[in-house]
């Protein structure tokens, strides 16, 4: 069994029943005041488990599914045995990493919930666009919108950082744009290889 379906069903197993058991739910978020107060450091892994409603659960494990395995075998590509625990860690990596700023920023508000393993899914998925970053994605599964990866890698990055000063809409797009910063920069970091590969394939899209 894949990774990628483990971590599908590990989270699937945690988010269903804590959509009707508020006490699991609350006890597994991720509380950036309950951290600093009581210590629970946790929560920085175990949001991930969590997910607000059924559109949001789906919507990650999708984007997981289509991105999980050929993320796992970019890396087994490049570091053999390695490489499979590089992927792992890219994952929980991303989990926590993508929370340090929601952290620092509302530490001190007990109002402040977040769920989901939307920094893991963005940091899987700027990963595989840093392996592959001439590789077509399709909006939706739109033939009319499918563009290289790299442009939609770097429309994500704009769209979630302005968003993430915006604010209002009770969504994490601090997770998200911060989720694929560490992909890209732990992709480069682990699989330094990967890097000429990155700018020669760029360099193919020019059109001289």
């Amino acid at each position: 069994m894949s990774i990628t379906l483990l971590l599908i069903i590990l989270t699937a197993a945690v988010s269903i029943p804590a959509f009707n058991n508020k006490q699991l739910f609350y006890k597994l978020d991720f509380s950036p005041f309950e951290v600093e107060s009581r210590k629970e450091w946790y929560r920085f892994l175990s949001h991930a488990l969590l997910h607000a409603d059924w559109m949001h659960l789906i919507f990650n494990m999708l984007v997981l599914w289509f991105f999980g395995d050929h993320t796992q075998a970019y890396f087994e590509a490049y570091a053999g045995t390695k490489g499979t625990f590089y992927f792992i860690l890219l994952y929980v990596g991303g989990v926590a990493f993508a929370t340090i700023p929601s952290y620092k920023k509302h530490k001190h508000n007990p109002n402040y919930h977040s769920v989901g393993a939307s920094g893991a899914v963005s940091a899987v998925l700027l990963s595989s666009v840093m392996f592959s970053p001439i590789r077509e994605l399709c909006f939706y599964g739109l033939p009319f919108l499918c563009f290289p990866g790299i442009l939609w890698a770097l429309l994500y990055l704009v769209y979630s950082y302005r968003k993430a000063k915006q604010g209002g809409d009770y969504i994490n797009h601090d997770a998200h744009f911060w989720g694929a910063v560490y992909g890209a920069l732990f992709t480069f970091v682990t699989v330094p290889q990967s890097i000429p590969s990155f700018f020669e394939q760029l360099w193919g899209l020019l059109p001289f």
